[in-house]
């Protein structure tokens, strides 16, 4: 117990980094997301092409490598190269891996709305935007929550990959302590962490469904 506590202070830093890493990643890609997959509905071809083939990149290769490829590859593409810093560097990977994950799932639910409804929009003269805003989006993000929810689980989980940006995350701290002190202990109190931080995004999702489940009784 007295060991616990001693490596408390350096695990909760490392869990700081992680949190961080976390709520930018969701502030900024559930948006993008969003904005990706009205462009992936939208009648224009060649916005559709582009946003099928990002996603199809992003989605079909690995986070790490996505990772590794904006830190230690960015800069040396021609023209648009730049050196970011490690922080830096592993939000712009996260945030464009997850937000092509959530574009799928937010255009499966608008895919999902029924056509009469976009139809009877028309009728009283709402503009897409307005039928989007007022009709189409508060039913999508009833539709959209258990996928965005295991999504959200999974990138509490996945944050653990910019150890390898030697960034001091919680999954680095810990195996840090570890090879330290030659004991397990510390990856046990990770597991732990992680545990709680998925038990309240589980806990939070769980709420939201019983509210909005509640709007159609």
């Amino acid at each position: 117990m007295q060991y616990v506590l001693e490596i408390m202070i350096p695990m909760l830093e490392g869990t700081a980094v992680t949190l961080q890493m976390f709520f930018i990643t969701i502030v900024l890609s559930l948006p993008l997301g969003l904005l990706l997959a009205l462009a992936r509905l939208s009648r224009c071809r060649p916005v559709q092409s582009v946003v099928g083939v990002y996603i199809w990149l992003l989605r079909g290769t690995p986070l790490m490598l996505q990772l590794l490829f904006v830190y230690f590859a960015l800069p040396f593409v021609p023209y648009i190269g730049v050196k970011l810093p490690d922080f830096p560097a592993a939000v712009l990977a996260f945030v464009l891996n997850y937000a092509a994950y959530f574009a799928e799932i937010f255009r499966a639910g608008i895919q999902s709305i029924d056509r009469g409804q976009y139809e009877g929009a028309k009728v009283l003269g709402m503009t897409y935007i307005q039928t989007m805003r007022r009709i189409v989006l508060p039913q999508v993000i009833k539709r959209v929550l258990p996928p965005v929810s295991n999504e959200t689980i999974t990138l509490v989980k996945d944050t653990s990959l910019i150890y390898v940006l030697a960034m001091n995350d919680l999954m680095r701290t810990a195996r840090a302590l570890v090879q330290r002190d030659f004991s397990t202990t510390p990856f046990i109190v990770a597991a732990v962490f992680y545990l709680v931080m998925t038990l309240v995004l589980t806990w939070g999702f769980q709420k939201l469904e019983r509210r909005y489940a509640a709007y159609d009784e």
